[in-house]
């Protein structure tokens, strides 16, 4: 078989398949009469890996096997293309993850001692679901815990080919910005309280002021009701004096009533006499 043909062949399969392939399951794509070795499939993976500087896709090895992949320059484009968001995982996820990775194999209880908090059954379960971890074994101790430690699929996730890949601790410490997301270092935080603290003076100053020219503005209001009041007070007294002085029989009645009743007595006087004097001249 011709080299270009055995590229193309393989080529096709990687772009066919939806997972990474080993180059056992590539050789096995052969017939034996075709006599078609590992190296032979090597060298072409890795011509295929070469044909594809400067071009969108690449050809990456990864634990399980060969496959194609956007480049992550142009993946913010092609990620477009599908409606969902990417997964976005919880610090006590990450953090359980990365214990896993770097101190496998390791216990729940192992865990909880160096994070300091209880491990979420939940986490577990999502971990597990993605097939990042499974149990590899047990610890002879009482109880006979399991010993958690990543998968392959974990290392194909990562884009990684073995665990010897992974970042160094030393590496990971010298990060100015490890992940911005999760904003471990807390400077932002730490900014905003600054910001909100400075603000605080000002803040009270204004405050202050606006008191302050609320009680020297005179208020019309208050002025009116305090008239008012004033006022009702005076009728209120007035009234009472009124009472006082018919309760005590002070009162007098109004002159002009007191005239039109003496008036009313001298005409019955003068009716009386008027009627003697005729008594008289009758006698």
């Amino acid at each position: 078989m011709e080299f270009k043909q055995l590229k193309n062949i393989l080529e096709a399969a990687l772009l066919a398949s939806t997972m990474p392939m080993s180059i056992a399951r590539l050789s096995a794509l052969f017939d034996e009469e075709e006599n078609i070795a590992n190296g032979d499939i090597g060298k072409a993976l890795e011509a295929l890996h070469e044909e594809c500087e400067g071009r969108g896709v690449e050809l990456v090895e990864v634990a399980s096997g060969y496959r194609y992949q956007v480049r992550q320059d142009v993946y913010s484009w092609v990620a477009k293309m599908w409606a969902e968001r990417p997964s976005r995982y919880s610090r006590a996820l990450l953090e359980t993850l990365a214990l896993i990775a770097y101190r496998q194999p390791i216990t729940r209880g192992e865990i909880e001692a160096v994070r300091g908090v209880a491990v979420s059954s939940s986490i577990i379960k999502t971990l597990e679901e993605r097939e990042w971890i499974r149990v590899v074994g047990h610890r002879d101790v009482p109880g006979r815990p399991g010993l958690y430690g990543t998968t392959r699929d974990f290392l194909d996730y990562f884009n990684l080919k073995s665990l010897d890949q992974l970042p160094s601790l030393a590496e990971i410490r010298d990060m100015e910005d490890f992940d911005p997301q999760l904003d471990l270092d807390g400077d932002k935080d730490e900014d905003r309280a600054a910001t909100a603290h400075a603000a605080l003076p000002d803040q009270a100053d204004e405050e202050a002021q606006e008191r302050a020219e609320a009680n020297a503005a005179p208020d019309e209001t208050d002025g009116a009701a305090d008239t008012e009041h004033d006022d009702t007070a005076d009728t209120a007294a007035d009234a009472s004096a009124d009472a006082d002085a018919v309760q005590a029989g002070d009162h007098h009645p109004e002159p002009q009533a007191t005239a039109d009743e003496a008036q009313a007595h001298a005409d019955d006087d003068d009716t009386v006499s008027a009627d003697e004097d005729t008594e008289e001249n009758r006698a």
